[in-house]
């Protein structure tokens, strides 16, 4: 059976070195390689155009700051696929009692629930709005007036 030699300090200090060098080595690489969705100019340019289109139809608008966090200026997850089945199935889901099973029945919404959605596609995903107006306009639910 052989002994184990125990680490001498200096051995120990290397390996501390070591590891506190590598650890802030990729720290840095982090903090240069770490991209957040940042406020900028053209995010802020969207927020206020659809502060003001909400505006024009006389709902109530969150400040341009809050929009542009949320949905930068791409539209974020609103606009990453808003015609496909499962973003279609989310919405139809959202116009139910709430109830489960057989007691789930569709009901009635205010127009706003859905108009806001399709203003938000129409500032941040414009090429996508036609679809997406023909899927409400199938639901019969939204007036435009």
């Amino acid at each position: 059976m052989s002994e184990s030699q125990p680490q001498s300090g200096r051995e120990r200090s290397v390996i501390y070195i070591v590891v506190i060098v590598v650890v802030v080595v990729l720290t840095v690489i982090a903090l240069f390689t770490f991209r957040t969705n940042r406020q900028n100019e053209a995010a802020d340019e969207k927020a206020l155009e659809l502060v003001q289109a909400m505006d024009a139809v006389g709902m109530a608008a969150p400040s341009p700051d809050q929009i542009a966090r949320v949905l930068g200026e791409d539209g974020g997850i609103v606009c990453e696929n808003p015609n496909g089945a499962l973003t279609r199935g989310l919405v139809l889901s959202e116009l139910m009692n709430g109830a489960a099973g057989p007691g789930r029945r569709p009901v009635i919404v205010e127009d706003r629930v859905l108009k806001s959605q399709l203003l938000i596609i129409g500032v941040y995903c414009p090429d996508e709005f036609p679809n997406y107006e023909k899927f409400l306009d199938e639901l019969g639910s939204v007036n435009r007036t």
